[in-house]
């Protein structure tokens, strides 16, 4: 009973379990510069070099990694518009904007204790 219990208490995030939901929701947007895209994106929608001057300490193929991690994870959207040169858009989902109260309370403890 115990075993099914623990089963049922796991979160599975890319083949990997987790009993922590803490644990789980750092895997989605843990990283460098995850939670900081994420923040900026829920400002506005940004273009890739919008995004890259904001983190000019990271380098174009981590950027580009860490967002489509987001993509993959339903987070971010990419709108890619079909002109020369191509136009690159991110934007938040629905379930992106979920995780925006999370991040402010983080910005606020920041604030309050650092």
């Amino acid at each position: 009973m115990e075993n099914n219990q623990e089963k049922e208490n796991l979160t599975v995030y890319r083949d990997k379990s987790y009993k922590c939901g803490i644990d789980a929701t750092l895997a989605v947007v843990g990283g460098k510069w995850k939670a900081s895209i994420l923040w900026h994106l829920s400002q506005r929608t940004m273009r890739f070099s919008d995004l890259q001057r904001q983190f000019s300490g990271t380098t174009r193929k981590m950027l580009t990694q860490q967002l489509r991690e987001l993509e993959t994870d339903h987070l971010v959207h990419r709108e890619v518009y079909p002109q020369v040169p191509p136009k690159v858009e991110y934007s938040l989902t629905a379930k992106g904007t979920t995780i925006i109260p999370i991040l402010d309370q983080m910005c606020a403890w920041a604030r309050e204790h650092l």
